[in-house]
């Protein structure tokens, strides 16, 4: 499933298309798309793992979901969810991903403040909603996209051992100075994602997802298919993170 650093580089991507008119539109969904032909997209935005594009009158989301892929003037053997193509050449093409129409200025529709990649991000909610949830898990915590939008599993595994916290950490048991940490590393370790993903080694700076052996203390890491409420993959250091109950 893509983060929403890889969202981030879908949206600078394709980004030329902006201002231009969709002289096709193809696909399987079973959303009314043939209604974006003829449309002018006037902007794309990002909200967490949502890539938006605005036309007049209405925006389509797309969510990526576990297997959602996309190609920019190439396309895939297999059908496309929604294919356009625009004025002056060029083709978008999304695959295996949810398609939705969305009526509502998108202002209305999303938070920013939540987007830990948006430069609205707001610290400081984000620690008071975690308040209100003192017995959620910090892996759940993390995953939680009304407070961290766009944070997924990779960056939750990698900001636990960064921040030195147990995935099963209690939020109503961690300090201030703690919880401070964990806010501050779910942004700042998204922005670092998407600079080593932007030169290509991304899985070389993985310190524990995926990895057996913690690069800190060198203790064999655990692992545990399903973790939390989330039911996600949790690899994490048993003797450098500590566990607050």
């Amino acid at each position: 499933m893509p983060e929403g650093p890889s969202i981030v580089i879908l949206k600078e991507e394709a980004g030329g298309f902006v201002g231009r008119k969709v002289t096709g539109v193809r696909g399987n969904s079973r959303e009314p798309i043939q209604r974006i032909a003829g449309q002018r997209l006037r902007a794309l935005r990002s909200w967490g793992k949502h890539f938006l594009m605005e036309f007049d009158g209405f925006s389509v989301r797309i969510h990526f979901m576990l297997f959602g892929r996309y190609r920019i003037d190439e396309r895939k053997p297999t059908p496309e969810r929604l294919g356009l193509d625009f004025t002056g050449g060029g083709e978008l093409n999304f695959y295996a991903c949810s398609v939705r129409f969305i009526e509502e200025p998108l202002d209305e529709v999303y938070d920013w403040t939540a987007d830990v990649m948006n430069d609205a991000w707001d610290p400081a909610a984000a620690r008071r909603k975690l308040r209100a949830r003192p017995d959620t898990l910090a892996a759940d915590a993390l995953l939680d996209q009304d407070v961290f939008a766009g944070v997924g599993n990779i960056i939750k595994n990698e900001v636990l051992h960064r921040i030195r916290l147990h995935p099963e950490s209690r939020i109503g048991a961690l300090s201030p100075r703690k919880l401070g940490e964990l806010v501050t590393q779910a942004r700042e370790y998204s922005f670092d994602f998407l600079r080593w993903k932007k030169a290509y080694v991304l899985r070389k700076h993985y310190q524990v997802h995926t990895r057996t052996i913690c690069p800190r203390d060198g203790h064999r890491l655990s692992y545990r298919k399903h973790l939390g409420q989330a039911k996600r993959r949790a690899f994490y250091c048993e003797h450098c993170q500590r566990l607050y109950e």
